[in-house]
């Protein structure tokens, strides 16, 4: 009897086993089609064959709108969505074509010819509409240009690169209390903060958005130029953004003082807070993609047995599993906060947004290979995630994902489609990680 109830086992678990692996390649198949047909509405029509560059801003339909100011961030993003497209389908010779073009711009025009780094913004003849440098804006020029070095092995593409790192190695960082300031004018002297600034804004704060993204920008330069420097600057941040700004609390804090004294707004009135919320929220989408970006840092530094960081990175999942998780539909809501006077963690905001749903997405599965018998049921949860995806984000006619999930924003439906802020960057990298890892590559 024994015996029997063992074959049983071994038949049933290979069935089982089976049957989850064609599950895999299903979804993978169907989500391969979908980076095709999102590039495909994209490429090559996102190409300036007049100025250069990309053109950013699309309607709902993909057409091109009158408003075509660069932005550096979009720029650089489509410039490494274009390296990794040549790079994983060859044979479609205008993704090449397209990667040169953008990393022609990126040299030719936002780059500041006479105090160095990127510029903010320029129309779209190419004329400098913003002069300031950000870091979180060089931070994907850096990411773009990286990219572009594995795919040419270029010379003078990692010449260039080294620059752009050095420029905010000389400009940027913060060699008493490390990190990078976010905001600096012209000639690269940080900005710093005055009374007379709003109180809502950003300027002369250090904030995890721009670190988190130096983190991901030194892990691809890592990649093709193996300094000591680089190592250094990319473990530095590691640590950073793991143990200060999130620590044990399961989420980042957004903003903090020079010093590293965080940003709070939680003695302040209910009605001030909210009035005040984008300095200090519980971002989801954020803490998600940090928890990606944090393990892909730990992976290029071979650092052995990581598990503070592989712990960190599962309780930010965690945390917005048990918070912002939509258990009805699934999707993840955006903004949450820990008010005084109220028990737990309160939803602000509902919203969808489509790279939040992206990554998200990517680190579940992650996860579900990390932890593939956690109580949480990643793997589930990240099919669940895709077909929301399918059902609530994906623009079936014109292509790409629409801003926000209709579910809860119905009119994105015709919402542009395409702007300074909204490229295929994130979709993209999570789409392709996801296909990767369901069939065994990663």
């Amino acid at each position: 009897m024994k015996n029997i109830l063992l074959i049983i086992f071994l038949l049933t678990s290979s069935m089982t086993f089976a049957q989850n692996e064609t599950d895999r390649l299903r979804i993978a198949n169907d989500m391969e089609s979908t980076i095709h047909q999102m590039l495909t509405a994209w490429y090559p029509k996102a190409m300036d064959t007049t100025y250069g560059g990309f053109i950013t801003e699309f309607t709902y339909d993909f057409k091109p709108t009158s408003n075509q100011n660069k932005f550096i961030v979009t720029q650089a993003r489509h410039t490494w969505s274009n390296c990794k497209a040549a790079m994983r389908y060859p044979d479609v010779a205008y993704y090449k074509t397209l990667a040169q073009h953008g990393y022609k711009f990126l040299h030719d025009v936002m780059w500041d010819k006479t105090y160095g780094g990127f510029y903010t913004m320029v129309d779209r003849k190419g004329n400098v509409a913003d002069s300031t440098k950000n870091a979180y804006g060089n931070a994907f020029g850096i990411y773009a240009l990286s990219a572009y070095c594995k795919l040419t092995n270029d010379p003078d593409a990692l010449n260039f690169a080294q620059q752009a790192f050095m420029w905010m190695e000389k400009h940027s960082r913060d060699p008493v209390h490390k990190g990078y300031y976010m905001h600096m004018q012209r000639n690269g002297t940080p900005i710093q903060r005055t009374a007379s600034m709003a109180a809502t804004a950003e300027t002369g704060y250090k904030d995890q958005n721009s670190s988190i993204h130096l983190l991901e920008a030194f892990t691809e330069l890592y990649a093709v130029w193996q300094s000591a420097i680089v190592r250094e600057r990319l473990y530095e941040m590691l640590l950073l953004i793991r143990d200060t700004m999130i620590g044990n609390k399961g989420y980042l804090t957004l903003f903090f003082q020079p010093d590293w004294t965080p940003v709070s707004l939680r003695d302040s009135s209910d009605t001030y807070i909210m009035a005040h919320h984008g300095l200090d929220y519980v971002s989801f989408g954020h803490n998600v993609e940090t928890s990606y970006l944090l393990l892909e840092a730990s992976d290029a530094l071979s650092i052995q047995n990581d598990t503070t960081t592989l712990r960190i990175a599962k309780q930010m999942m965690d945390h917005a599993l048990q918070h912002a998780w939509d258990n009805k539909l699934g999707g993840f809501y955006d903004a949450g906060y820990y008010f005084k006077d109220k028990p737990g963690l309160t939803i602000i905001s509902t919203e969808k947004n489509w790279w939040s749903q992206a990554e998200e997405m990517n680190t579940l599965l992650m996860m579900s290979r990390l932890f593939p018998n956690d109580a949480m049921h990643y793997y589930d949860k990240f099919k669940q995630q895709w077909n929301y995806i399918q059902t609530y984000m994906l623009d079936h006619t014109y292509g790409d994902w629409y801003s926000n999930g209709l579910d809860i924003e119905p009119k994105s439906k015709t919402a542009l489609k395409g702007h300074i802020w909204k490229g295929n960057y994130h979709q993209f990298r999570s789409m392709m990680n996801c296909v990767d890892r369901l069939k065994g590559k990663e």
